[in-house]
């Protein structure tokens, strides 16, 4: 009996259905709690080629939702262990583990050279760079959050609207796991529907789950599903970059107080308030605005952008 027979003998799959899973490059950024179901459902069902990207190490405060990892792990790369972990399952595969960070920078490069992209960061940084790349080049975004006892997961672009029709303002909260907490389980649960919609969108089975989002209520044990094919994108969208595409051409300006971070995101940036900005002379440039995440600086942009007609980019720390 070989490894695939349980899921070949699904008339969905069959010998052409695993040639296909055999055939696919999938993009996993992220290497954490929603990787931890997906790296395994991957690398178990036959993907032929897995990139996992990630800059963290592990931690012990990852590890009651990254079960992909033990406490021998911990301050090792998570991109490594996750790969070892993955060939482990499957030596027939292969897969490669990349220890840095995704940016505007080399966003577009590594998802050129996939089929598919699922956004495991569960960063806004990372989540909408992913998106916006994803919808130039054409191809589909599995993307999933998880906050407190809540969660959604969808597929975006690849012929579907993008994460941002769905999501075209900034978020209401500001809290993440680490401010507000997260259970392992529903992790788990997105993490796995994740990797449903994944081999769904290899193995092309109908309905296509592009232009379909779950969203999970771990607290009442309730979930909805919705289709957003017809969802517009907006037509003003502010583009994460990276520091290292700043210039002195730009308005730099961080958000940060010196108390959060003494070092600027960039040596020529400046701390100015949003109420400053309105009466920033050099309007007609290109304005930047930085800060941990992103959800500041796009906080912020959403109030400039009436008095600011220059271009207005979003900078955050960390994006993944």
């Amino acid at each position: 009996m070989s490894r695939y027979d349980r899921q070949m003998i699904l008339p969905e799959v069959g010998a052409e259905g695993q040639a296909r899973l055999s055939k696919a490059r999938v993009l996993v950024v992220g290497a954490g709690g929603l990787a931890a179901p997906v790296l395994p459902l991957l690398a178990g069902a036959g993907v032929g080629h897995l990139t996992i990207l990630d800059a963290d190490e592990v931690a012990l405060s990852n590890l009651h939702r990254q079960t992909l990892f033990t406490e021998a792990d911990c301050g090792r790369p998570k991109a490594e262990v996750a790969a070892d972990r993955c060939r482990a399952l499957n030596s027939d595969i292969d897969v490669v583990a990349l220890k840095q960070a995704l940016t505007s920078e080399n966003a577009a490069g590594f998802v050129s050279q996939t089929d598919l992209i699922l956004d495991c960061a569960d960063s806004y940084a990372a989540s909408y760079t992913l998106s916006d790349i994803c919808l130039t080049l054409g191809k589909p975004l599995v993307s999933a959050s998880v906050l407190g006892l809540s969660g959604y997961v969808g597929v975006f672009c690849g012929g579907a609207p993008s994460l941002r029709a769905v999501f075209p303002e900034a978020p209401t909260s500001g809290a993440s796991c680490a401010t507000a907490g997260v259970l392992g389980p529903l992790v788990g649960m997105i993490g796995a529907m994740q990797a449903q919609m994944a081999l769904a969108l290899i193995l092309g089975l109908n309905p296509s789950p592009l232009g379909q989002m779950v969203q999970v209520d771990a607290q009442t044990f309730r979930s909805s599903s919705f289709r957003f094919d017809a969802a517009p994108e907006p037509e003003q969208s502010f583009a994460f970059v990276a520091a290292s595409q700043l210039s002195s051409d730009d308005v730099i300006v961080e958000l940060r107080s010196e108390d959060e971070t003494p070092q600027p995101i960039h040596p020529l940036a400046r701390r100015l308030s949003v109420e400053h900005l309105k009466s920033e002379p050099n309007k007609a440039k290109r304005l930047a605005l930085c800060c941990a995440t992103g959800l500041r600086a796009w906080r912020a942009a959403e109030q400039i952008k009436p008095d600011w007609p220059g271009e207005i980019v979003l900078v955050a720390a960390s994006t993944s």
